[in-house]
């Protein structure tokens, strides 16, 4: 229990309760999030398990080192440079001075901020801080991490780049994640604690709860909002070609002056972070339209091709190609691969020889934000095969989508009616 004094009017002084009878138990190598609104107690609960705050009852017990990111800049003296705040931070979470500069370098190439690192951090980007922040906490060998909301601020690269890290962390150890959104958490954790005004509303499996939490979430909403209700007309059919309207949102977006600046190409990232055999490599992707000129951006509906160029420097016996689409949190949205168009006929490659792949398909709807394309490489089956090259984030993109997706991805629709029937309405009732 976490009570604040609250001056109230002339009555003086009154004690408002952050969190009240909050229990539970997390075991060694799970991954528990945390949700509720905000002000429902989540960073008060955060804040007493890394014991920078002290419950006025209870108690928490902690085995293990934990490693926190909690509000941003937290644990960082802005007048001291990046380099500094490492060597305090890490040692507030236990290293030694040796054991820092052995694994400062490590640091630095995670946080990826260039000569930064000798800069005071009050000059840094929330970005910046974030990404010095979790590289600290990546490299003191913690049993439990806590995460709160932070990576909220970060880019899509470097969010990529902490969530593959995190999934390698639940592989042993723990993990308390905090989050608004409820898609990263049923993604990430197993468990879901939901706070509502301090009290714990639910514990259970991630999906059973944040789908709880949503319906309580949107019923508050229709309750507060309420339902305006005025006399029905007779309305013709509506339809829409989903052609047209993707034709339409693109010229829209061309037109929207914010918008042209941040139009970008789809950029191949031949050096980013990839894993394999090496017995072929990737030399290119690509994202084009139908006539096979590169895309800007996409809206949602298009047809597009994802063309993947790669080479061979071993026989390949049965090539297998392929790709994923990811959000900025990592979750796998949608992606294909050739096994099965192979199947009864496998595609041979000598050593030495380039080939290319074309994927083409109407684009998915996606909601605004930012998304990467990753893609693979491998020999064998579906089921047996060893991985060449797998290349993550092969390419980064931007989806500005006018549409409203309710998911994680929209379908393309070719055609939405739309039908109002004709009310009658007299003394005697509805006819």
């Amino acid at each position: 229990m976490v009570p604040a004094r609250l001056l109230s009017g002339t009555d003086g002084p009154t004690e408002f309760h952050a969190l009240r009878n909050v229990s539970f138990q997390v075991e060694k190598g799970e991954t528990i999030g945390i949700i509720g609104r905000n002000g429902s107690g989540k960073s008060t609960l955060l804040q007493i398990i890394c014991s920078t705050l002290t419950p006025s009852e209870g108690r928490v017990s902690v085995n293990g080192r934990v490693a926190a990111l909690l509000e941003l800049g937290a644990g960082f003296n802005p007048e001291f440079t990046g380099r500094e705040n490492v060597f305090m931070n890490a040692a507030l979470l236990g290293l030694s001075r040796q054991q820092i500069e052995e694994r400062l370098d490590r640091i630095f190439a995670f946080a990826d901020i260039g000569d930064f690192v000798d800069q005071p951090v009050k000059t840094y980007s929330s970005g910046m801080y974030v990404r010095l922040a979790f590289a600290v906490i990546a490299h003191v060998d913690a049993d439990v991490l806590v995460i709160d909301e932070a990576l909220a601020v970060g880019d899509a690269f470097f969010t990529q780049k902490c969530m593959r890290f995190l999934r390698s962390f639940m592989e042993n150890g723990t993990v308390l994640f905090v989050s608004h959104d409820t898609n990263a958490v049923v993604n990430l954790c197993e468990r879901v604690v939901w706070l509502d005004k301090g009290v714990v509303r639910a514990i259970g499996p991630a999906k059973d709860v944040c789908d709880s939490y949503l319906e309580a979430f949107y019923d508050e909403q229709h309750r507060t909002v309420g339902k305006q209700h005025s006399p029905a007309k007779p309305q013709p059919v509506v339809r829409t070609t989903v052609g047209s309207s993707v034709r339409d949102q693109r010229a829209d977006i061309i037109n929207a002056s914010p918008l042209r600046n941040e139009l970008e190409l789809f950029q191949f990232r031949p050096d980013a972070k990839h894993f394999g055999l090496h017995g072929a490599t990737i030399e290119d992707v690509s994202v084009n339209d139908e006539g096979g000129t590169p895309l800007r951006w996409v809206v949602g509906g298009e047809v597009v091709c994802v063309q993947i160029v790669a080479k061979a420097l071993e026989p390949l016996q049965r090539a297998i190609v392929g790709f994923i689409v990811r959000d900025r949190l990592g979750q796998n949205l949608f992606g294909d691969n050739t096994f099965v168009t192979t199947l009864d006929n496998p595609f041979e490659v000598a050593a030495g020889e380039s080939f290319t792949t074309r994927f083409v398909f109407r684009m998915p709807v996606l909601p605004v934000g930012d998304y990467s394309l990753t893609a693979a490489i491998a020999d064998g089956s579906q089921g047996e095969h060893v991985v060449h090259q797998w290349l993550h984030d092969a390419v980064m993109f931007k989806s500005h989508s006018t549409s409203v997706s309710t998911g994680l991805i929209g379908i393309p629709m070719h055609e939405i009616t739309l039908e109002r029937s004709m009310v009658n309405i007299n003394s005697e009732g509805v006819r």
